[in-house]
């Protein structure tokens, strides 16, 4: 093993405020080696960031580094100067931040923002400087590099963006990378195509990669070694394989038991959620920080004294806990109840070739001086049955918010119908619905932290729901009806005098959840309800959710684009790209081949927490096509992997029933589809169970 290029040893970094100190992070050591990907992971608050920003020393006015050491190539940079420090930023050490916008200026033109970094760190002319930038543009597979560079930011896609400040990172051909949660923003194909060329580009330019995400499946395959933080301190870290295959921390284990593999589901096997919540800087118990949300804690032993990094075995791997040698770490985990597979009722919401239009005016500032229309929802037909839950996937832009605004009367359908209890929901908007109707029909929101009232107490705002709806006869009745949806989602009686800065983003999603279901909907509309969760707090949430929607009998349409939390909690999948529905069926059918071969790309760029699990690659070229100029023919042919020549560009493609409840949108021959594989496969199997069964016909 060669000396490592970075190495942080008991590093404490704290935060200074007018109420004090507030140490974030505590005795931290890691080290990253020379051609070395080092993955960080752990919960919102753990102090993942505030390390990548610590070796950057951007830690503000008020963070400071309070203890220990960080070494870049033998050099202590705690004891640098600013001059010495612009010196290596940029140009020997560079970052990646999870906004690409936050990095890019919007009144300067690509081009000359890449230049920068060069003319800024080394003595070349501007020729030689934008010609590197073109080359660079080239490394990322940005299509047009010369279009790219003359464009501003805010013309290309969120995809391209990112792209953009990786290029403007690797211009200088650091030493080091630091990534902060590059791709969390993103959709999980354009997520498959940066990690891979992140890959690459480490290989080609021998660049050791600091990558900090809550993304274990991401970590997995992008990393060598793995650091997991709990509360500010290191608690796990060794090679990748050793770690995910023979965890040996309780934090470890609680995490990738609360992530939903291939194959898992809501009844048959529920996800464990880890209990309670990470603690306030301030809040830390003595002894162990994890000691009050462990399975395994053992009183007068771990709430005693501060514990230490200990060795496991000889590959390098440690574990912050005091009880490694006597738990058994292959015992089945105390799993939450198994349930029978819900009852489907009748059918509640009828959807018929539903369309959404809109006219674009030819001097509309972003339509290029052209007319048009945009289509953003084509022919939608589906049906959701009482008690099921339907969900709907596909990339941003491919029209699943613009059917569910539809829905919820925030717009008005071009064509079609919806029909739900009776009312046709396509032609009516909200203002013009009754009350029966509004809270019959509810939706969740994606971010908690938006949908509150910053300035009302948690119980004012479920109560006034309340009132809305029309339910509860008197102010008392109403707020024993608003404690009684505190206990349903399983919140204390005293947050109603709460107001929403004193909550978690888990608990605010959860009060977001009391409020949809407090005029006892019967169908729930979830867009995206858990993808600005932790995986701890998202297990939570699903399985509230799911506890709910079973007791209430509630149809939940839920929108995502996390293909593995569809797999585990949907009875049926509508797979929609550029406005139109191209597979649907019930999640057993379209999670096993044969796929639509997008649906195929999909599944194939869901990152896998399983070292044991391989997967097909496909990664998609280019973006979503424009829907004001969609592609003629097949609207996936110019990013299918199996596209027939002179077909599918050419004639729009039949729907094809594959059985009496799975349709795809495709051209492909009844016999190409029935020999189709499977895009997960187990490699190894030894003390694994099968959960893979229903992706093996």
């Amino acid at each position: 093993m060669t000396e490592p290029i970075l190495e942080i040893n008991n590093l404490s970094v704290s935060f200074f405020t007018r109420h004090g100190e507030i140490p974030a992070v505590m005795d931290f050591s890691m080290s990253v080696h020379a051609g070395e990907a080092m993955g960080l992971v752990g919960e919102s608050g753990c102090g993942k960031s505030t390390v990548a920003l610590a070796i950057m020393r951007y830690l503000g006015g008020n963070g400071r580094i309070t203890k220990g050491s960080i070494r870049f190539r033998g050099r202590e940079m705690t004891d640098m100067t600013g001059a010495e420090l612009r010196e290596l930023r940029g140009s020997q050490i560079s970052m990646i931040y999870q906004e690409p916008m936050a990095s890019l200026n919007p009144a300067m033109r690509v081009g000359l923002q890449l230049m920068e970094v060069p003319l800024s760190h080394e003595y070349i002319s501007k020729n030689e400087a934008k010609q590197r930038s073109l080359e660079m543009l080239e490394s990322v597979r940005l299509p047009d590099p010369e279009r790219i560079f003359r464009s501003y930011p805010h013309q290309i896609s969120g995809g391209q963006q990112q792209r953009i400040v990786i290029a403007m990172a690797l211009l200088s051909q650091p030493d080091l990378l630091l990534l902060d949660e590059p791709t969390t923003a993103l959709d999980v194909t354009v997520e498959a195509g940066i990690v891979e060329l992140v890959r690459e580009l480490g290989r080609k330019f021998g660049t050791s990669m600091l990558f900090v995400s809550h993304n274990l499946g991401l970590i997995l395959e992008t990393c060598d070694r793995i650091t997991v933080m709990y509360s500010g301190e290191a608690v796990e870290s060794g090679p990748i394989k050793d770690v995910f295959r023979k965890m040996q921390h309780p934090y470890t284990q609680g995490l990738l038991r609360s992530i939903p593999l291939p194959g898992t589901d809501k009844s048959a096997h529920p996800l464990i959620p880890i209990r309670g919540q990470l603690p306030l800087p301030h809040e830390r118990p003595q002894g162990c920080n994890f000691g009050p949300r462990c399975n395994h804690f053992q009183s007068a032993l771990c709430d005693v004294n501060a514990v230490p990094m200990i060795s496991v075995n000889e590959r390098e791997h440690f574990s912050r806990c005091l009880r490694v040698p006597e738990i058994d770490w292959n015992a089945p985990p105390e799993s939450s109840a198994k349930s029978a597979p819900m009852e489907i009722g009748k059918t509640i919401l009828a959807v018929r070739n539903l369309s959404k239009h809109y006219d674009v005016s030819a001097n509309n500032l972003f339509a290029s001086g052209k007319a048009g229309t945009v289509k953003a929802n084509e022919n939608i037909t589906f049906e959701a049955k009482k008690g099921e839950i339907v969900a709907i996937v596909g990339e941003s832009g491919c029209g699943k918010s613009t059917l569910a605004k539809i829905l919820l009367g925030l717009e008005q359908a071009s064509e079609g119908s919806a029909d739900f209890e009776g009312v046709d929901l396509a032609n009516i908007p909200v203002e013009s619905r009754n009350v029966k109707t509004v809270g019959h029909l509810q939706i969740v929101f994606q971010n908690p932290f938006d949908t509150l009232n910053p300035s009302h107490t948690i119980g004012n705002q479920i109560v006034r729901a309340l009132e809305k709806f029309g339910v509860g006869k008197t102010p008392d009745e109403r707020r024993e009806l608003m404690l009684e949806l505190l206990d349903l989602v399983k919140l204390p009686r005293e947050f109603e005098r709460r107001v929403p800065r004193q909550l978690s983003g888990g608990q605010k999603q959860r009060v977001g959840i009391a409020r949809a279901f407090a005029g006892k909907p019967a169908l729930v509309v979830a867009d995206e309800p858990v993808s600005a969760l932790d995986v701890s707090v998202q297990a939570a949430i699903t399985e509230l959710l799911t506890d709910i929607q079973r007791e209430e009998q509630t149809t939940l349409l839920f929108i995502s684009h996390d293909l593995s939390m569809v797999r585990y909690l949907a009875d049926r999948v509508i797979v929609m790209y550029l406005g139109r529905i191209v597979e649907h069926g019930t999640a057993d059918e379209v999670f096993s081949p044969p796929y639509h071969p997008y649906t195929e790309a999909l599944l194939s760029a869901v990152p896998i927490p399983d070292p044991d699990i391989k997967k097909q690659h496909i990664i998609l070229e280019g973006d979503i096509p424009s829907a004001l100029n969609p592609p003629s023919g097949c609207s996936f042919h110019t990013r299918c992997h199996r596209k027939i020549e002179g077909l599918c560009e050419i004639e729009i493609p039949p729907q094809k029933t594959l059985s009496s409840e799975h349709n795809i949108l495709c051209h492909l021959s009844e016999e190409t589809l029935q020999s189709m594989t499977s895009v997960f496969r187990i490699e190894k199997n030894e003390n694994k169970d099968s959960f893979l069964h229903d992706n093996n016909k």
